[in-house]
């Protein structure tokens, strides 16, 4: 892909992004004054607004930690493994930002992911799983994809989407608690059309704002696979990387649903729901795009 497309599209999914968040702060919103309604106490949308920020920043600064901890990843030095640190340093020094934090991950199933809230405060890992399928020239695109999460801020939209996420989730989780099991205004104040809308929004909010969530990882890895292109200025490797990906694909052993989003290839287990529900484009799709790019 020219770079033009690429700096075009990271443009488009900047301003995407922004729309997005915009999004969910109408949503919480939205929630913020069920509460409120609920209680009879216009300041609990104060109260909510405050706690939100909270949550969403504990998420913000946290998140990657709990990533890398549930994952299970061992940070190393260059002496560990040579081979994967030198690539890494290699990307980072072509795309020109700073050296993340290298993790191994002692895993079979082929994968890998970034995370952190910004280039400065990145890490990047790899199982040991891909390490033993991949090639030199396929783990480096690979990588590159990683490196491209993190120089396009990918891993700072995933730690923000999935900080709202969660909260939407447990607000809503919350609000239905409180408006069916006391807590709630009085018989006499209750408006069935009110009770109606409510609950309505309750219920979609947390279904909305995953589905939110899958469109931004989904045009995501396409972007990235772009850009390890860009980085590498080989389609090929990127795609014979994704083929092996396909080809070797497992669950990870230590699963986490909250992660999904972080890694090249789907780390769970495949099933109906896992696929439509997925945070990744199929395989097959992001090959072709790769392949339609180099026409």
């Amino acid at each position: 892909m020219a770079t033009t497309s690429l700096q075009k599209q990271i443009a488009q999914n900047h301003r995407n992004t922004k729309l997005i968040i915009l999004v969910f702060i109408l949503m919480m919103a939205a929630i913020g004054g069920i509460f409120a309604w609920l209680n009879s106490d216009p300041k609990m949308v104060l109260y909510f607004v405050a706690v939100s920020a909270l949550y969403a920043g504990i998420q913000y600064f946290l998140a990657d930690k709990l990533a890398i901890k549930s994952a299970g990843a061992v940070e190393i030095q260059p002496s560990d493994n040579p081979r994967l640190y030198n690539i890494v340093a290699s990307l980072a020094s072509e795309a020109k930002i700073p050296m993340p934090k290298v993790y191994i991950v002692n895993d079979a199933a082929p994968n890998a992911f970034a995370t952190g809230r910004d280039p400065a405060h990145a890490c990047v890992a790899a199982t040991t799983g891909i390490l033993e399928i991949m090639d030199d020239k396929e783990l480096r695109a690979v990588m590159a994809h990683e490196m491209s999460h993190v120089k396009n801020y990918d891993i700072r939209v995933t730690m923000i989407v999935f900080g709202l996420v969660s909260l939407a989730g447990l607000l809503s989780d919350f609000g239905m608690r409180v408006m069916f099991y006391g807590g709630g205004r009085d018989d006499e104040d209750n408006s069935p059309i009110g009770i109606l809308i409510a609950g309505a929004v309750l219920i979609l909010s947390p279904i909305i704002a995953t589905l939110i969530q899958l469109g931004v990882s989904r045009q995501r890895e396409y972007l990235a696979d772009a850009s390890s292109v860009d980085l590498t200025h080989s389609p090929d490797d990127m795609i014979a990387a994704l083929r092996k990906l396909d080809s070797h694909a497992q669950p990870m052993h230590q699963q986490n649903l909250a992660a999904e989003s972080l890694y090249i290839s789907n780390p769970l287990r495949k099933s109906m729901f896992s696929t439509l529900f997925s945070t990744h484009p199929s395989i097959e799709s992001r090959i072709e795009r790769l392949e339609n790019a180099k026409k």
